[in-house]
């Protein structure tokens, strides 16, 4: 059984999502048996490579006052909270995230893929280390258990870019405008960081349900 998720390194409801979806892995009976892929997808892909302050430019965007803005993350840090998560959200930036994307491809390939992806997480929403410039990447990616060399030379040369542009491609294929977004089994979509029974409720689904000849 394999379970397909796309998200951003960037998103604090792919963190919360990928959280509840291993909660619900960890008690499902066949767990051994279901492979995990973690897909590329940014959440706004125009960004300028230079990181700016996400209070006001979430506020800037929703139309809504960065006091808004507090309170929405407060709410979310209590939600990550609950599922053992520390998010850090005072000062946070934001900047484009292609590259942290095409490390995660490079994982993927030497069968670390879940490790950086949650060192990413971790790095961004409660160490506040920078995912966006490529000194930084390669030493989060070095303490997942990647290259350090090997990750700034795929930086440079650009590798995966295709990679992460096809996972893109397939989302927006898949009618996907948001993440997190799981697939299990190449049957069922499920969208948003569901509760950990609803991920239980959909992996025994996608199990029981014998797939199509």
């Amino acid at each position: 059984m394999r379970v397909d998720i796309w998200s951003d390194v960037v998103c604090p409801w792919c963190y919360l999502g990928k959280r509840r979806f291993e909660r619900a892995l960890s008690g499902f009976a066949h767990h051994d048996e279901v492979d995990v892929v973690y897909h590329s997808f940014e959440l706004d892909p125009r960004r300028p490579s230079e990181p700016v302050a996400k209070a006001p430019m979430l506020a800037a965007k929703l139309g809504i006052s960065e006091a808004e803005v507090t309170a929405l993350d407060d709410r979310l840090a209590g939600l990550g909270a609950a599922e053992g998560l520390d998010y850090n959200f005072a000062g946070s930036v934001v900047g484009n995230t292609f590259d942290a994307h095409r490390v995660l491809h490079l994982a993927r390939e030497r069968g670390i893929q879940e490790a950086v992806t949650e060192r990413f997480f971790r790095a961004y929403f409660t160490e506040q280390r920078s995912v966006f410039e490529a000194g930084s990447l390669a030493e989060l990616a070095a303490e997942a258990g990647l290259d350090h060399d090997e990750t700034l030379r795929v930086l440079k040369d650009g590798r995966y870019a295709d990679e992460v542009r096809a996972d893109e491609e397939h989302a927006r294929a898949l009618g996907a405008t948001g993440v997190p977004f799981f697939v299990f089994d190449d049957r069922y979509g499920v969208s948003g960081a569901q509760s950990v029974e609803n991920f239980a409720a959909v992996l025994d689904r996608a199990y029981a349900e014998p797939l199509p000849k």
